[in-house]
C-alpha cells in the first residue's frame, strides 16, 4: 500500500476532493474496468454477502465502463445518503474520517494498468468502487461507516488511530460474516481481489476467527500479502451495534496496558472456525485503511 499524501496536491478542493475526470478515461481503460468486474461477478456469487451483491444490483453497477461518482452518488444518496467523492490518493487520516462522518466515501479515480491486475500497491478505482460502495447501499452497513468516521476523528485527538485502523482492516476490508453454517465475504480487499476470494474462504491456511472487540484491536496485521487471520462477524447489526455501544475512550486506556496478538496467532479464548495452517501468503490487492 502506498503512503497517505502529506500535503494537498494543487488543484485539490480544501476537503481534498477532485473531479472525477470521467470523460477522460480511455476505451481501454472502460474495457479493463469490464473485465475486471466480469470476472469477480462471477467468483463472487456464492461467497459473497447477499448485501454486497444485492449493492451490485441496485447501484446497477453491472453498465459497462468505469462508474461515473455523480451518478453513484445519485443512487446513493436515494437509498442511505452517502455520496463517492474523488481524491489524489491516499488521504490524511483526519481528512478520511472527517469525510465518512459526513457519509462520503473517498475513492481514487484512476484504474490499474493491465499488468497490475492481480495486484497494485495503492487502492485504486476498481478496488475502491466495486471493492466497499456496493455495501454503502446497505442501511446497516453504511451506519456502521459513518459511525467508524466519527470514532477516527475522536481517536485522533487521542492519539490511537494505528490502535482504530485494526477496526477497519479486519471489517471494512478484510471481514467475513457467518450464515447459516457457511461463512461469506463482505470485505473490500477480499471482493475486489480475485485470488483471496477463494483463499480466505476456502484455503486451509488462514484463521478464522470469531469477532472479538477487544481481541482484534489487539492484532497486527500485514498489508502486503493476504492475511493470516480473518474475523468474522455474526451480523451486520451486532457489528454496529458493539460499534455503537462500546466507550472507546475507556477501551484505548484499558487495552494500553495490555499485550499485542501477531497476524497469525491464535489463542485459547478465540472462537475458532478455522486453525490456519502454516503456509507463506501470497500477495494481496491494496485495503485503503487509515
Amino acid at each position: 500500500m502506498g503512503e497517505p499524501l502529506q500535503a494537498r496536491p494543487a488543484g485539490a478542493a480544501p476537503d481534498w476532493t477532485i473531479d472525477q475526470g470521467w470523460e477522460h478515461y480511455t476505451p481501454a481503460e472502460h474495457a479493463l474496468w469490464d473485465h475486471l468486474f466480469a470476472r469477480q461477478a462471477a467468483m463472487l456469487r456464492g461467497r459473497a454477502a447477499p448485501e454486497f451483491l444485492a449493492g451490485l444490483d441496485v447501484l446497477r453497477m453491472d453498465r459497462p465502463g468505469i462508474p461515473n461518482f455523480a451518478d453513484l452518488s445519485d443512487r446513493l444518496m436515494g437509498l442511505t445518503g452517502w455520496q463517492v467523492v474523488a481524491v489524489p490518493g491516499l488521504v490524511p487520516d483526519e481528512v478520511f474520517f472527517a469525510h465518512l462522518a459526513e457519509r462520503r466515501f473517498v475513492a481514487g479515480n484512476f484504474i490499474r494498468t493491465p499488468d497490475q491486475i492481480d495486484y497494485l500497491q495503492e487502492p485504486d478505482v476498481f478496488h475502491d468502487v466495486f471493492g466497499h460502495v456496493p455495501l454503502l447501499a446497505n442501511p446497516v452497513f453504511a451506519d456502521y461507516m459513518q459511525a467508524y468516521g466519527a470514532g477516527g476523528l475522536r481517536a485522533g485527538g487521542l492519539g490511537v488511530t494505528a490502535m482504530l485502523a485494526r477496526l477497519y482492516w479486519y471489517t471494512v476490508e478484510f471481514g467475513l460474516i457467518a450464515r447459516d453454517g457457511a461463512l461469506q465475504i463482505y470485505g473490500a480487499g477480499i471482493v475486489s481481489s480475485y485470488g483471496e476470494s477463494r483463499y480466505a474462504l476456502e484455503d486451509p491456511a488462514p484463521n478464522r476467527i470469531g469477532f472479538d472487540l477487544r481481541r482484534l484491536m489487539r492484532t497486527h496485521y500485514k498489508i502486503d500479502a493476504y492475511q493470516q487471520t480473518y474475523f468474522v462477524i455474526d451480523s451486520f447489526e451486532d457489528l454496529l451495534r458493539q460499534t455503537l455501544e462500546t466507550d472507546f475512550g475507556p477501551l484505548y486506556a484499558e487495552l494500553a496496558d495490555t499485550p499485542e496478538y501477531a497476524p497469525d496467532a491464535v489463542l485459547p479464548s478465540d472462537r475458532v472456525y478455522n486453525r490456519g495452517q502454516a503456509a507463506h501468503p501470497s500477495p494481496s490487492s491494496p485495503g485503503a485503511c487509515a
